[in-house]
């Protein structure tokens, strides 16, 4: 239990560093009977912990190979629920809170490999929150949806080639032939499962954090049940799966 409270203290100290416009303090806790006086700051920096805390569990847990080397872990998918209920901040602020802990924790590819994290995931999860967050609508979060996969893929193109030499000791050329037979097709299927599942998961949690009282419902847009999107998306994961287990060999 100790422990416990020493790791969600790190991680409220992470994030008040990261963001220190909240003015946020620590959240007191007793053994055996926890007490958290909250306000709004406080609040933020709890929630901006607890949703560190799941992304990186489904990154221990949850990494599954694609193609190569390339691992898919579903941690943009919390990270970018977070930004579109809580704002474009909560997605960066997360997302570099993992990649750190990633990196002194599992990840064997140092600051770059960090640096590649945060990028990666701020492209998707913070254009997403970007836009969704200018038009709270169905119609601006599947766009936000769409045009942060774009922008995933195209940075991580870009970055893959500019950046991928120096911490994988490939020289520049090797890397430029993996960019079409590996590292395209991961990263169209990385966006697409964050997208879909994103997407799916979106309307259950922000439902269930209102019936708790701990969203408020002007929080999230009212929409009606778009069964024509959930049946795209859906079709978008399972055909994402289905290629990673026929590149596995699996299938």
């Amino acid at each position: 239990m100790v422990r416990k409270i020493g790791v969600f203290r790190m991680v409220c100290a992470v994030c008040n560093y990261l963001a220190p416009e909240y003015k946020i303090w620590v959240p007191v806790l007793f053994y055996g009977r926890e007490k958290m006086y909250m306000n709004n700051n406080t609040k933020k920096i709890t929630t901006t912990a607890m949703l560190a805390a799941i992304a990186y569990v489904v990154v221990v847990v949850g990494r599954i190979p694609v193609v190569l080397f390339l691992k898919y872990d579903p941690k943009d998918i919390i990270i970018t629920l977070g930004g579109l209920i809580w704002g474009p901040l909560t997605s960066f602020t997360v997302s570099v809170i993992v990649s750190l802990i990633e990196m002194v924790t599992i990840s064997e590819n140092g600051i770059l490999g960090c640096i590649m994290n945060i990028v990666s995931s701020c492209s998707f999860a913070c254009t997403a929150a970007v836009i969704y967050k200018k038009k709270r609508t169905l119609k601006g979060a599947v766009t936000g949806l769409l045009v942060g996969s774009v922008a995933m893929v195209l940075v991580m193109m870009l970055w893959n080639y500019l950046i991928a030499p120096i911490y994988m000791g490939y020289p520049r050329e090797a890397v430029a032939k993996l960019l079409i037979p590996a590292f395209l097709p991961f990263n169209l299927l990385k966006s697409g499962l964050n997208a879909g599942f994103t997407f799916l998961l979106y309307k259950p949690i922000t439902t269930a954090l209102r019936r708790t009282g701990y969203l408020s419902e002007s929080a999230v847009e009212q929409n009606k049940k778009p069964v024509g999107l959930w049946l795209f998306f859906g079709a978008v994961i399972i055909t994402c799966i289905l290629l990673i287990l026929s590149l596995n060999g699996i299938i």
